[in-house]
């Protein structure tokens, strides 16, 4: 069995705490602004991070600790969400990080960036649709979870892509 390296673990670690992070949100914040006037449950940004540091977690520790935590994720999800919430958290988290998954995989190869901004749109949009559905009947909160979401995935890429560039930077000198 490969063991990841610490790194690897670490954002694996990171990825699975982001479950219970959203779902402390939903319960002890409810809704939350998100700019322009939309609001979203309060785990937005910890779901919108989850995508992320998925696909990290992929490039750090492979394809079966991703999946492993995937599971991990659901089962975590499942318990530690409000009873309420926790049916609607489990299968939204399952199903929206199956769905990054499978978009990711085919285009890692072309480039880190990429995988993730395609990845992370389907995945914010199969986990927005499914969690509203399933915990409240209702897509009120739709365009507030996209957007929420999507911050994160836009802020990630941006870090990235700044870290890529400083890497190239101090290598060519």
């Amino acid at each position: 069995m490969n063991v990841p390296a610490p790194a690897g673990i670490a954002t694996l670690v990171a990825y699975v705490a982001t479950i219970p992070a959203a779902n402390l949100a939903v319960t002890h914040f409810g809704a939350v602004s998100v700019g322009f006037g939309y609001a979203a449950p309060a785990g937005v940004y910890m779901v919108g991070l989850a995508l992320v540091l998925r696909d990290l977690a992929r490039e750090s520790a492979g394809r079966g600790a991703v999946l492993a935590a995937i599971a991990i994720g659901t089962i975590l999800s499942y318990f530690l969400a409000d009873p309420a919430l926790a049916g609607a958290s489990a299968a939204a988290f399952a199903v929206a990080e199956t769905m990054d998954f499978v978009v990711y995989e085919p285009l890692r190869k072309r480039g880190l960036l990429i995988a993730m901004l395609a990845s992370n749109a389907v995945g914010l949009l199969a986990d927005s649709l499914l969690f509203l559905k399933l915990a409240f009947g209702s897509f009120e909160y739709l365009p507030g979870q996209i957007l929420g979401k999507a911050w994160m995935t836009f802020a990630a890429i941006a870090v990235l892509a700044l870290l890529r560039r400083r890497k190239q930077a101090s290598a060519s000198t």
